[in-house]
């Protein structure tokens, strides 16, 4: 008699859980649909701003234009010594720099994300302004 209630307790707490699953997942899919309505209302905004002729249309007209326009810094950036003996994520770095051999070059966009890169493994490349 006692393994009957356990297994009927045990269907009911099964139960229980499945249906705090769906109204997990339920929740997420209202989050969704609400995010997406969100976008749609900001991208509508946007577009009834540049409808308008407004300042914040017009800077970002500009700022645009000024991307376009301007050129990307480049740097070159040669491995000089090897990664051998260096710890394993010196040696991703030089991997995702595009680097693998001593002599190697690459171009790079000059950004934040690559100086640090570069700085990470400054003992073993060179770098140079292009």
């Amino acid at each position: 008699m006692a393994q009957k209630k356990t297994q009927g307790t045990q269907a009911t707490l099964d139960a229980e859980a499945t249906l705090d699953a769906q109204a997990a997942r339920g929740d997420k899919a209202d989050e969704a649909a609400r995010g997406d309505k969100a976008a749609k209302d900001g991208k509508e905004a946007k577009a009834a701003e540049a409808a308008k002729g407004g300042k914040a249309a017009k800077a970002a007209e500009g700022d645009k234009a000024a991307k376009a326009a301007a050129p990307h810094k480049t740097l070159r950036v040669t491995q000089v010594r090897s990664t051998i003996s260096c710890p394993a994520d010196q040696g991703k770095t030089i991997r995702a720099l595009g680097l693998g051999k001593v002599g190697r070059s690459v171009e790079q966009v000059d950004n934040p994300a690559v100086r640090g890169m570069i700085f990470k493994v400054k003992h073993l490349v060179k770098v140079e302004d292009i």
